[in-house]
């Protein structure tokens, strides 16, 4: 009686996570929908100007230098190197290959979605006080749209293996730091606005939650054929 009742528990546990997932994803496309809205019909251009006006207002030497390695960190080779050692860690360490699949399945997916955006949109990159360069787009933020994606996964898998709750906090807000200081170094450089940043953070979510939304359907799946053998 204890055993089924506690099945019964485990079930509307992975039930109820899939329910908040695909609720969070359909939340964020929709914030993402109106950002986009909002930036075709350039009515966040004072918006945006005094947002980077104010970030850039506390400039100085030591900070540009914190920015450029963050900026670093969330770029593209930082970002592989980071995910090759995460799916390392998941398959020597964790042997969790179903995980190892939800992970790169979030890090390919974003990395397609931040890409197409762009050529969609067309955004060119702010003029107004460069302290780095950069090229092609700038909306939705690919520095941004990463980072949420690659520190959101971890928090996710890593979550799951971490039991004491001090561990768990660190982690969220290690993860809350680096994602919000990568998107933030990128204003304080000049080469986005912060509705680019805004809109990575927002179709990476969409993509993430939508991601570990299957994945929690795929887990109930499985227990229910555990259960039925």
């Amino acid at each position: 009686m204890a055993h089924n009742h506690k099945n019964r528990g485990l079930m509307m546990n992975l039930k109820k996570q899939l329910f908040i997932a695909f609720l969070l994803s359909f939340v964020s496309l929709l914030s993402f929908s109106f950002m986009a809205a909002l930036v075709n019909k350039h009515k966040l251009i004072h918006f945006d100007q005094n947002i980077i006006q104010y970030v850039q207002g506390f400039e100085s030497p030591k900070l540009t230098a914190m920015m450029k390695l963050f900026s670093l960190i969330g770029g593209t080779m930082a970002v592989m190197v980071i995910s090759l050692l995460a799916i390392f860690i998941l398959y020597i360490a964790f042997k969790h290959r179903s995980e190892l699949v939800l992970f790169i399945a979030v890090m390919v997916g974003a990395n397609f979605l931040f890409l197409s955006l762009k050529q969609v949109f067309h955004r060119a990159r702010p003029d107004l006080h460069r302290l780095a360069e950069a090229s092609n787009y700038s909306f939705p933020s690919g520095h941004a749209t990463m980072a949420f994606a690659l520190y959101g996964a971890l928090t996710f898998l890593l979550w799951r293996h971490i039991s004491s709750q001090i561990g768990r906090v660190l982690l969220i807000i290690l993860s809350a730091f680096m994602i919000l200081t990568i998107g933030i170094s990128r204003i304080y450089l000049g080469v986005h606005y912060p509705s680019d940043i805004m809109g990575g953070y927002f179709i990476s979510a969409f993509w993430l939650t939508f991601a570990i939304g299957f994945y929690q359907r795929y887990k109930e799946r499985q227990y229910k054929r555990k259960l039925a053998s």
